[in-house]
C-alpha cells in the first residue's frame, strides 16, 4: 500500500480486503494513525487510544500494528535502539534525523544524497533494492 504524502491511507479498507475484522478498537487506532505526523511508538497509540476508549488493550495495538506493518502499510523504525515507532507507508521515499535530545524524527528528502548512494553502490558493483537513511543529531545553537 503505497499513498502520496498528502493523501490518508485507508487502513480500514485494506484491512478488510486481507480479511481482518474491523472491531470499534481498531477503528480507533486507525483514527490514531491517519491523523498523526509523528511518528509515535505502540505505548503513545496506546496512551492516545485509551482517551478514547479505555477498553483498548495495548496487546490490541500491538497486534493492529504488527497487521498494517505485514501489509506494508506502515513502517517500523526503531530509532537508536529505543521503542518501535511507526510511520504511515507513503509513496515518496524519505529519510530522518533523529533530535537525540527531544527524539523528535524530522523527515526529509534530498536528491544529492539518493545520487550519491546510487554512486556508491554502483561503484562496488550493486543496484540498491531498499536503504533506509537515519541521521543522529543535535540542535546547533545559533545564539552564540
Amino acid at each position: 500500500m503505497r499513498q502520496a504524502m498528502n493523501q490518508k491511507p485507508d487502513y480500514e479498507k485494506e484491512l478488510r480486503k486481507a480479511g481482518v475484522r474491523i472491531t470499534r478498537p481498531r477503528r480507533i487506532i486507525i483514527d490514531i494513525l491517519t491523523s498523526t505526523e509523528d511518528h509515535p511508538d505502540a505505548m503513545r497509540i496506546f496512551h492516545r487510544a485509551i482517551e478514547i476508549d479505555d477498553s483498548i488493550s495495548l496487546s490490541t495495538v500491538y497486534r493492529t500494528m504488527n497487521l498494517l506493518e505485514e501489509m506494508g502499510a506502515i513502517h517500523r523504525h526503531a530509532f537508536n535502539g529505543g521503542p518501535s515507532r511507526f510511520e504511515q507507508a507513503r509513496g515518496e521515499h524519505h529519510d530522518h534525523l533523529i533530535d537525540i535530545d527531544t527524539g523528535a524524527v524530522i523527515e526529509f528528502q534530498s536528491g544529492k544524497i539518493e545520487k550519491l548512494q546510487e554512486e556508491i553502490a554502483r561503484s562496488l558493483g550493486y543496484d540498491i533494492v531498499h536503504h533506509r537513511l537515519e541521521l543522529y543529531g543535535r540542535k546547533t545553537d545559533r545564539s552564540s
